[in-house]
């Protein structure tokens, strides 16, 4: 059986190289090091060393994981993508989500409210491209529902000062061409008709 030969402490203080037989054997978590008892002249089976691997593959893509959770609220759409890019195995994937739930890092609600604020206050939107935005997102349509109906949105006053941002594109053309240009503005940026007929100037 292999022996472990040598403990080394990694750059990453919170983790350990372990070397089986003078090689390098596996890297470890200190948590999952000290709670394994390993040590130095210790033998370790086949299964041992799988097993000691895969406690330590999942520490160190939920100590990853987390990192990415609390920079800014998540939707679990979000998260899961994050396991395609990072090819995190599949079998690690129902515990981590878990884990994420139960510290309230995953929260649709939560992230779509975060959204739409934050939308609001520095890039405003109209309500029907938050909605596109969210879905893409992978919130359900009742949460976004429910999160739009809660915000007061001001989209007329929001298209008048993307109107007045772009005069110059229209202020030469003849008003009829104006309005038209800016109707079909408008309309590209998610806003209905109701809120252009408002708007763009009638003459």
């Amino acid at each position: 059986m292999p022996v472990i030969t040598s403990i080394k402490q990694q750059k990453n203080k919170n983790r350990v190289n372990v070397y089986l037989d003078d090689k390098f054997g596996f890297g470890i978590d200190l948590d999952n090091f000290v709670l394994l008892h390993l040590k130095v002249d210790q033998e370790l089976t086949e299964k041992e060393i799988e097993e000691i691997v895969k406690k330590s593959e999942f520490q160190k893509t939920y100590d990853k994981l987390l990192r990415f959770a609390m920079v800014r609220p998540r939707s679990e759409r979000e998260i899961t993508g994050y396991f395609r890019r990072k090819k995190v195995h599949e079998s690690l994937h129902k515990k981590l989500l878990g884990k994420l739930k139960h510290l309230e890092l995953i929260d649709d609600e939560k992230f779509a409210k975060w959204w739409v604020e934050q939308r609001q206050a520095f890039k405003p939107k109209p309500k029907r491209i938050l909605n596109q935005e969210l879905r893409i997102k992978g919130v359900d349509k009742e949460i976004i529902e429910e999160v739009l109906g809660g915000q007061e949105v001001d989209e007329e006053k929001m298209a008048k000062e993307l109107l007045e941002k772009k005069a110059y594109k229209w202020k030469n053309l003849e008003p009829r061409i104006a309005r038209q240009k800016m109707s079909q503005y408008l309309a590209g940026k998610g806003f209905g008709w109701d809120v252009v007929e408002k708007v763009t100037p009638k003459r």
